[in-house]
């Protein structure tokens, strides 16, 4: 994989199109990453993302359009390319047979890694993703976030240049996700690697992600870095705090000024979005007016959720594929 020239992107889709029978999975698509970004792909299921990222690796081909990886087409020059690229997909790719370092030691050997530099890479990589008490313990008995955090160590062992992370966290439970994620986070920092990430997950997206692009129908609908998109797309909210006694009242009345449903809960907490900050002092006024005790008032900023309710209402998401005639399809790649 050849570096790109300053300012160049080391990724790149161009005019991309791709069919499954009469399914279209990307459409026209234009999509160009930088040397270091992390970006996340979000879409509903059958927007693309995954197609996006078997591209990329070299494991499609694209019927127009082209795709580079520092330079080279991924299909022809697919060893070269997939010698710096390391891909998680969404199924586990470790073996259970296996104890953790002996996992690490087979991808070591697959991948080439030079003997003189083997025990202390593994260690660590071991480190890195909290897993050296677990090391020789057969991953058969470990947890799905260990298990999850192993496949992720050995995709890094190599030191690839590019990483492409499909739903690295979908299966798992808030706890194991949250390790998992925390392990992402410093992979982020490190801005050694250029990261794809494909994910459901809107508060992964905003946690560990420069940039975002929002694919639907195979095409991009938002592209931008998540508090732009948040900004550009959304208009927040206001969460109160009243009296247990008034929060039926006080929902009912942000009802009445919101289109957003209002969460709330039995100890006097509501919140609501879709509110802009000028509205604010009129709505508590008003709560005021009719008797409501207001404990507090706090402001939410917009996030990439309200990117996607705002995205949703402008008719820009929610269909779950597209044939060749424009006829929504129920079967999606």
């Amino acid at each position: 994989m050849r570096p790109p020239p300053p300012g160049e992107p080391l990724l790149v889709l161009d005019g991309v199109h791709k069919r499954f029978g009469n399914v279209v999975a990307l459409d026209q698509l234009d999509l160009a990453i930088r040397p270091g970004e992390v970006v996340g792909l979000l879409g509903h299921n059958g927007a693309g993302k995954t197609t996006t990222v078997r591209l990329l690796a070299g494991l499609l081909a694209p019927e127009r359009g082209t795709v580079r990886v520092g330079g080279g087409d991924p299909v022809t020059d697919g060893p070269s390319v997939r010698g710096q690229m390391g891909v998680l997909p969404a199924a586990l790719v470790v073996d259970a047979r296996l104890t953790a370092r002996q996992n690490l030691r087979f991808a070591a050997d697959v991948f080439g890694v030079p003997r003189a530099e083997l025990a202390t890479r593994i260690d660590a990589t071991l480190a890195l993703f909290e897993l050296t008490d677990r090391a020789d313990q057969k991953v058969g008995g470990l947890s799905s976030g260990l298990r999850q955090r192993l496949s992720l160590a050995r995709v890094l062992l190599p030191d690839p240049e590019v990483l492409l992370l499909d739903e690295p966290t979908s299966a798992l439970d808030p706890v194991a996700a949250r390790q998992v994620r925390r392990a992402l986070a410093k992979l982020a920092q490190d801005r050694s690697r250029t990261i794809v990430l494909c994910t459901h997950d809107l508060t992964e997206a905003e946690l560990l992600c420069d940039r975002v692009v929002v694919l639907e129908r195979g095409r991009v609908v938002a592209d931008g870095r998540p508090v732009e998109l948040a900004h550009a797309h959304g208009t927040g909210g206001v969460q109160l705090d009243v009296a247990p006694e008034d929060v039926e009242r006080a929902s009912q009345m942000l009802a009445e000024v919101s289109d957003a449903e209002v969460d709330r809960d039995g100890n006097g907490r509501l919140r609501t979005r879709g509110l802009g900050r000028d509205a604010i002092p009129a709505l508590v006024s008003h709560l005021v007016r009719a008797g409501v005790t207001v404990y507090e008032v706090r402001r939410l900023d917009p996030s990439l959720e309200d990117v996607y309710l705002a995205l949703h209402a402008a008719g820009e998401l929610g269909a779950r594929g597209r044939t060749e005639t424009g006829r929504a399809s129920a079967v999606t790649p």
